[in-house]
Formats: C-alpha cells, structure tokens, sequence
C-alpha cells in the first residue's frame, strides 16, 4: 500500500477550500503552474504544489500556527 504524498493539491481539494466548482479549481491550478513555469520549476499538470497554493491564497495558515 503506497503512502499518498501530501506535497501536492488537486482541483477537488482546491475547490473544497475555495468554496468554488471543480472547473475554477482547474483554472487555479493552471494558473498557478504558469507562474511556476515562468520562475523555471517544472510542474504537474492537474496539481500544484500546496506549499505554492497557501502562499498564493488567503487561506494560508503557517505550519505550526495555532488557533
């Protein structure tokens, strides 16, 4: 049984946290992986990176925040 890395964040993910369609999700993560791309790191496409994705969106919690 393989362990699911958590390094990455899909569209359904994405659209859990945004409160929007999986089809926005996707232009998220396009757009994200664009920006990525422009800086030179290679991407997957239908994932971006979550570390990138918090960064980016106003649900960023640090690691080791407490509320």
């Amino acid at each position: 049984m393989a362990v699911r890395s958590k390094q990455f964040i899909g569209a359904d993910e994405i659209a859990e946290t945004l409160e929007m369609s999986r089809t926005y999700a996707y232009s998220v993560i396009k757009k994200l992986n664009s920006e990525l791309a422009a800086k030179g790191y290679l991407t997957v496409t239908g994932k971006v990176p979550r570390k990138y994705f918090n960064e980016r969106y106003y649900a960023y919690i640090p690691e080791g925040a407490t509320d």
